[in-house]
């Protein structure tokens, strides 16, 4: 049994319990209060999600509860594994609604917007705070859909300047089969779009640490559909990506995907284009789409560390100090942590600040899908609490 921490409009817990119903009903006992409006969770496929899904519906009776599956998670005590994280809203301080997304590859700005609409007029009526600089969306994608730069874009233009930060869901590194969680269900090829409203400050973020190299090479050859590129300069893909980092064809594998990713710049930034596998035709396959024409630079990293440090701080003098920290981490940053020794400093920072949420398989900022990025919201103290 772990600790649960309880702040002010939140509260925040974790289960390493296996059996679902135990799970469900160790989460409930530190989460539920007369306010709770909301729970939000991410979990481990270790789970017989089949029973966990109606588990957390029976435990959490009246309260809505959303979330989905990960790759890791990131709890109270900072990253763990195989177990449950999840966070409570107090209703007295977040009106919150969410909406499911089923099919995906048909997604139209009309059905964005009703959605969008709709969620606004659940916010309004909680009269909790002024629409305009008091919301947020946080979106979480099945993470093998292969849709999110679709999905994504197509809400943006419905949120307009309400921001928005999300997930893939993980199936801790299975590449199988990823979940979202609604209405009592886990769902593959679907997404939740979920909408924040409330009176305290907060500020969504963004943050990598990996830095350009002088390699360029050109996309000349993919399908972005499936996020495969076939050529890069007009040879084997595969090939020329292990000549730019310095390694044999068969030495390319996970550990130098996470540390070598490549990057693509737009508008005088750089953002991370990282390799799932490689094909048995020497092709790469993405977890971004990648489109055939641009020009793709090799990175490496810097700090990782640092450069999340740098992030919440700065919002942390935004907002003051934080009554919690909702975060989507790559998870091939955190293997590269765990590659490199910085695992256990990364974790205690984590836990330091207050950050819960869970390793994902591409982050989600303002209609944008990235990889080997740390996005997420950082969420202000109330000024009296309760």
């Amino acid at each position: 049994m772990k600790p649960v921490s309880q702040l002010p409009a939140v509260r925040v817990a974790s289960s390493s319990v296996r059996e679902p119903e135990l799970a469900a009903a160790e989460l409930a006992k530190r989460l539920v209060h007369d306010n709770l409006g909301c729970v939000l969770f991410f979990c481990s496929v270790e789970y017989d999600l089949q029973k966990l899904g109606p588990a957390l519906q029976k435990a959490f009776s009246g309260v809505r509860v959303y979330g989905c599956t990960s790759a890791g998670e990131i709890t109270e005590q900072g990253y763990d594994r195989g177990c449950i994280s999840a966070i409570g809203f107090d209703a007295r301080y977040f009106a919150i609604d969410c909406a499911l997304i089923r099919q995906l590859d048909r997604f139209t700005l009309q059905d964005a917007q009703g959605v969008i609409d709709q969620m606004l007029t659940t916010c309004r009526d909680a009269n909790l705070a002024p629409v305009k600089g008091n919301t947020f969306a946080i979106t979480l994608l099945d993470g093998l859909s292969s849709r999110e730069e679709l999905v994504l874009a197509t809400l943006n233009a419905a949120l307009g300047t309400i921001p928005q930060f999300g997930g893939s869901a993980g199936d801790d590194e299975r590449l199988a089969d990823t979940h979202v969680y609604y209405d009592g269900e886990f769902h593959c090829g679907a997404a939740t779009v979920m909408l924040v409203n409330t009176p305290l400050d907060f500020r969504v973020f963004s943050t990598h640490h990996m830095e350009p190299l002088d390699e360029k090479l050109v996309v000349t050859r993919a399908c972005p559909q499936s996020r495969t590129v076939y050529e890069l300069n007009a040879e084997p893909a595969a090939e020329v990506y292990a000549r730019a980092v310095g390694v044999s064809l068969d030495e390319l594998d996970r550990k130098v995907f996470a540390l070598r990713p490549l990057g693509v710049r737009v508008g005088g930034n750089y953002f991370v284009r990282s390799i799932q596998r490689v094909n048995p035709d020497r092709s790469l396959t993405f977890y971004c789409a990648v489109e055939t024409g641009i020009v793709m630079t090799a990175m490496a990293p810097g700090s990782l560390l640092d450069s999340v440090r740098t992030q919440i701080e700065a919002s942390e003098r935004v907002v003051g100090t934080p009554l919690v920290t909702l975060g989507c981490d790559c998870f091939l940053r955190r293997l590269e942590a765990e590659l490199t020794g910085q695992s256990d400093a990364v974790s205690e920072f984590l836990k330091a600040h207050r950050v819960v949420g869970f390793n994902t398989y591409g982050e989600q900022f303002n209609g944008m899908h990235i990889n080997q990025t740390f996005t997420g919201v950082v969420i202000g103290q109330p000024e009296f609490s309760t």
